[in-house]
């Protein structure tokens, strides 16, 4: 089976005002993979972009790519 951009979770939160509003999705399984929008849908899709990215250059660089997790953690 393939790995798709939508396997990885994701975790999207409000950016706050003085960081320019609007949301960040970040990709835990992916170290520094992340990206914004202006609203989650934005966030969302450009994440997915993201991690397309971040796997190309992984692999570029010959680094191995984490499988997606199955399950996140809530931190309190």
């Amino acid at each position: 089976m393939t790995t798709k951009p939508t396997d990885y979770p994701l975790i999207v939160e409000p950016l706050p005002a003085e960081d320019g509003g609007g949301f960040v999705a970040i990709v835990p399984d992916l170290p520094g993979c992340m990206s914004d929008g202006e609203t989650p849908e934005e966030a969302v899709a450009n994440a997915r972009d993201a991690v397309i990215a971040w796997i190309e250059a992984a692999k570029d660089l010959g680094h191995a790519v984490p499988e997606p997790s199955r399950h996140l953690a809530l931190a309190s």
